[in-house]
């Protein structure tokens, strides 16, 4: 009889054992298709999302999301190879954009990007051409004046760029992403638009450091 149980007793273990073990293979795969696939996992370098990301923040993007005004994105940086920017989307496609007087008009609307607040309370410093500006400074532009600079003109043909000038609307299938540290960005005012297929995902956890955990 006891020998019986113990039989039992080790079937038992046995198949608790593989079924452990199916789950942590199951979870295992389930994760590493979900960061393949679905997510993106980054990190922050560089301080053109101050204050609101600095350098060695981690976050979750999510591939594939629909995408809306505000939202932040990790983009593939057009003038870098291999590298990765985060911005954030200010323009979607079929946008009016003109910056006037420190600030945003959205198809004629004033547009208020309450995520700048706490970027207009820091100062540049005595050494930056914005010298005693805030990081949320941002200087006046249009779609059609950065038409005429001479970062887009290096970017674009002259029959796209004489389109651009007719109007001040972000281009079907693009969008025109800027840092919340305006003031030393490289974003759409310098690098021009960004493609749909050229944005990895939206951000949608910043899970270190744990202090500044925010679900977004």
């Amino acid at each position: 009889m006891n020998s019986t149980n113990s039989s039992e007793k080790g079937i038992f273990r046995h198949k608790r054992l593989v079924q452990t073990m199916v789950i942590i293979v199951l979870i295992f795969c389930t994760v590493y298709f979900g960061f393949q696939y679905i997510f993106s996992k980054n990190s922050i370098s560089g301080p053109s999302m101050q204050p609101n990301f600095q350098t060695g923040n981690r976050v979750i993007t999510v591939r594939h999301s629909g995408l809306q005004r505000g939202d932040i994105v990790i983009l593939r940086a057009p003038d870098k190879k291999n590298t990765l920017y985060i911005k954030r989307i200010v323009g979607m496609p079929g946008d009016n954009i003109v910056s006037q007087d420190n600030r945003m008009y959205i198809n004629g609307e004033r547009y208020i990007e309450s995520y700048l607040k706490q970027g207009g309370k820091m100062m540049e410093s005595k050494d930056s051409i914005y010298s005693d500006m805030s990081y949320s400074y941002t200087y006046d532009f249009s779609v059609r004046k950065l038409a005429e600079s001479q970062e887009w003109i290096n970017i674009y043909n002259k029959p796209y760029l004489a389109m651009l000038k007719k109007t001040d609307r972000v281009p079907k299938g693009s969008y025109f992403v800027m840092g919340d540290h305006r003031t030393i960005s490289r974003d759409s005012r310098l690098i021009g638009f960004i493609d749909r297929d050229e944005i990895v995902g939206r951000v949608s956890l910043r899970y270190w450091p744990l202090s500044q955990f925010t679900v977004y």
